[in-house]
């Protein structure tokens, strides 16, 4: 009961802050997603009833972006950009490493930029990222996150 509560108080605070209640939906989602880790069909039902959006509406948003799960990760979460410019400065190479050294211990999530171009390849742990990764730094990382 008390997570149905925090919901609906993240509703309220949302909707308070935007004019209309549909902008209040991606700001509403995030801070239910920092929460509880994800987006619960109790969030979903609760959203659409405040927003007057159908249950599809907010499922639609809440599985078109990658940073809402409609259920909780049981593993600590490295992302690791595979855009173009992470590419070509090699993440390729490091995947299968990667994926050796999480296996069991930390689930590794492909994104597509963390807007660090400049200075990939790039992985994201929590709300930290980190740059300019090697084998060495990326199992490293890994290591620490697990």
């Amino acid at each position: 009961m008390k997570q149905h509560e925090a919901i609906t108080e993240s509703i309220e605070r949302q909707t308070r802050t935007h004019d209309r209640a549909r902008a209040a939906l991606l700001p509403i989602l995030h801070d239910i997603q920092a929460e509880y880790g994800h987006v619960s069909e109790d969030a979903v039902r609760q959203i659409a009833s405040a927003l007057n959006l159908t249950r599809a509406e907010v499922h639609g948003v809440v599985s078109f972006y990658h940073d809402f799960r409609a259920s909780p990760q049981p593993l600590p979460v490295l992302k690791l950009c595979r855009a173009e410019a992470c590419k070509a400065r090699g993440v390729e190479a490091l995947v299968e490493g990667a994926e050796r050294a999480a296996a069991g211990k930390v689930a590794i999530e492909t994104v597509y930029c963390l807007g660090l171009c400049s200075v990939g390849p790039n992985a994201m742990v929590g709300k930290e990222v980190h740059a300019r990764l090697d084998a060495d730094k990326l199992n490293a990382l890994i290591g620490a996150a697990a």
